[in-house]
């Protein structure tokens, strides 16, 4: 998988949506590469922060983007692995705290 297009189609995906990639670029780079590793290990996106138990069905809830996104930006302007942020985010209008884990621990496969 390409991952400097991977970053444009979801770039123009998201952007729309008020979504935005950390502007982190190297970061976001490395995050993405990840999540391309993991389309090719388990045939899904799984969020490349949490352990995937390899079972889409069981993991349908960290697919990137993941449930947990909306909640994560809206509260602290960054998802839990800080791939997608909010425009306020990236330009330092709020503070960069750490983001809780929200997902249920039973779903936590290690």
């Amino acid at each position: 998988m390409n991952i400097d297009k991977l970053y444009e189609q979801l770039k123009s995906i998201q952007e729309p949506r008020g979504y935005f990639f950390n502007s982190d670029k190297p970061f976001v780079l490395g995050l993405l590469e990840s999540l391309a590793a993991n389309k090719d290990r388990y045939g899904y996106m799984a969020c490349p922060c949490r352990l995937s138990s390899g079972d889409r069905d069981l993991d349908k809830d960290i697919v990137c983007p993941c449930v947990y996104r909306e909640a994560d930006v809206r509260e602290f302007g960054s998802c839990y692995c800080g791939l997608y942020v909010s425009d306020k985010w990236n330009e330092g209008k709020m503070p960069h705290v750490y983001v809780p884990e929200r997902r249920p621990p039973e779903k936590n496969f290690f």
